[in-house]
């Protein structure tokens, strides 16, 4: 467990706005800044309005916006107001925002007024405000006494400081440690919703192990969802915690406008999926590696080195010169990607996490981190294999520790079935530990496909196989009465580049099919490849929604 002194993430918070006052805290990368002094009157402000309101400690308010400095601002001020935050995924639709703003029994509402607009307020009992989280308007009041309290919130804050509000002023409480501090919603369902219960406990636990083990830097480009527990914890809370700037990109960038923003910024720490760095190795790197003269010299012992060495730069500048770390989760790495990425010494790896984490389970730091593997148990969490040889023989992925949550809001069901009778969270992933400590994800237990004969077959094992197949961009794996058909997404622009059109579709598929049975043992062997021609529909997070391909 963790040997390092806990501070309760509020107070890290407040300790970092008091020092970095006039430093740019929030930031929308090509719009808005506002330094961490900005934050902290707007943030004052808001609790001017919620006291006036009637707001008490313990009452619920959900944000469903888009990423962006205002989010952060709404963000910091339900969590420093002893207030429980309800963070929504921008895009859910409407209704969705609605009915999870009821489901949590949130009594205000931070939103646009372009969603507001389609939503109703008798929808949703107990509201009492909604603002706008674009221009700070108040959209919504449930009576006269929310609407001047919204209106004078500017008086009030001046009444309460007359003299100016200074850095010393800031006073963020530290929340009782098991009191409720987020509501998370892993989907949108309106039918038997899972929203994860976060404890003060938990986010302090993992932002104190963010600030002893991970990287700090001055500033973080952050390009995940807020309203997920990856993105939100580690691109904005443990990093503002230390003092580090945040840009957000807002809505999803360009390829250019991405590396605009990395030149300009210069971010210490970049968190992605691995499949946007399989994407930049087979459109970016592979082809380099691939001449001639690069095959012949990466073979050559110490000119090999120099070679490697010069595709790691040309990466590392092309994200901003300044990054000392990449980390990757989500989904599991390509193995030929990987291997490639660990010849050329990239500063990356690879971690494991879930909303019920939040978000950490595994990681490694990248000089210690061990190819193939996602990470060893971070140290606030004791992490088990259920399995009579967790070495060897896989089995589900149990956890136990500070960083865990306490169960589903108003869902007892999904909350016990989640925890194992000794108190340990069914992850619901299947793995091993090695000797080491290292914990190497197999697959999803719901995903886990038993053939004819028992043998348990990974999809994603076999799909890694499929991905590193010429022209397949990606691919997804099923089960059709007990045979394993490949569902591939061809990439157009390699196809189109090898002068293929769609009369050398079929051949393609079936050099592929030939190809990667070569490669897999007879049990999980492929007897058909179909082609999409559209991608695979991805969540937020950039994986793919297995669920919807049968």
């Amino acid at each position: 467990m963790a040997d390092y002194p806990h501070i309760h993430y509020l107070k890290r918070l407040q300790d970092a706005t008091r020092k970095y006052w006039d430093k740019p805290a929030l930031n929308d990368v090509g719009g808005e800044s506002y330094t961490f002094g900005q934050m902290a009157v707007t943030v004052e402000k808001l609790h001017c309005f919620f006291d006036a309101a009637g707001i008490r400690k313990g009452d619920h308010i959900a944000i469903s916006a888009a990423n962006g400095s205002h989010w952060g601002m709404a963000y910091v001020s339900v969590i420093t107001a002893e207030t429980v935050v309800v963070p929504i995924l921008n895009d859910f639709l409407p209704d969705n925002v609605a009915f999870l703003t009821a489901h949590s029994d949130s009594v205000g509402l931070f939103t646009n007024a372009e969603k507001w607009s389609k939503m109703d307020a008798g929808d949703i009992p107990g509201l009492r405000f909604v603002i706008d989280v674009d221009d700070w308007t108040l959209l919504y009041a449930a009576d006269e006494v929310v609407r001047k309290a919204y209106e004078n919130r500017d008086a009030v804050f001046a009444e309460r400081h007359p003299d100016g509000y200074r850095a010393r002023d800031v006073v963020f409480p530290e929340t009782p440690p098991d009191d409720l501090a987020m509501i998370n919603y892993t989907s949108g369902s309106t039918g038997n919703p899972k929203g994860v219960m976060l404890t003060n406990r938990n986010f302090t636990a993992t932002v104190d192990y963010c600030q002893y083990k991970m990287p700090v830097g001055d500033a973080m480009v952050s390009m995940l969802p807020m309203a997920h527990m990856y993105g939100l914890m580690i691109e904005f809370v443990y990093p503002v915690c230390n003092g580090t700037s945040i840009y957000w990109l807002g809505k999803a960038p360009t390829p250019a406008a991405l590396m605009k923003a990395f030149s300009e910024v210069h971010p210490y720490l970049l968190i992605s999926v691995p499949l946007v760095m399989e994407k930049i190795f087979k459109g970016k790197i592979k082809p380099t590696l691939d001449k001639p003269a690069v095959k012949f010299l990466s073979k050559v012992p110490g000119l090999n080195q120099i070679v490697f060495k010069k595709v790691r730069e040309g990466l590392l500048t092309a994200f901003g010169g300044n990054v000392r770390e990449f980390i990757f989760g989500g989904a599991p790495f390509n193995p030929e990607v990987e291997k490639w990425l660990k010849r050329i010494k990239f500063p990356y790896c690879v971690g494991y996490g879930m909303t019920e984490a939040n978000p950490l389970l595994a990681y490694e730091y990248a000089r210690l981190y061990k190819m193939g593997s996602c990470g060893r148990p971070v140290d606030c969490t004791t992490v088990r294999i259920d399995s009579e040889d967790p070495q060897n023989v896989v089995g589900e992925i149990q956890a136990k520790g500070d960083n865990i949550c306490i169960g589903y809001y108003k869902n007892e069901e999904a909350t016990k079935n989640a925890f194992t009778p000794d108190g340990y969270l069914r992850t619901g992933d299947l793995g091993i530990m090695d000797s080491d400590g290292f914990i190497f994800i197999k697959g999803r237990s719901k995903f886990m496909i038993l053939s004819a004969n028992g043998q348990n077959i990974y999809p994603e094992e076999v799909e890694a196989v499929l991905n590193n197949q010429p022209y397949v961009a990606e691919s997804v794996v099923v089960d059709r009465e007990g045979k394993l058909v490949a569902l591939v997404y061809l990439d157009p622009k390699a196809m189109e580049k090898a002068g293929l059109g769609e009369g050398d579709v079929a051949g393609v598929l079936e050099d592929i099919r030939v190809a990667a049975n070569h490669k897999l043992p007879v049990y999980s062997k492929i007897v058909k490849v179909e082609n999409r021609t559209e991608p695979f529909e991805k969540t937020p997070k950039m994986s793919i929604k297995r669920f919807l391909y049968r």
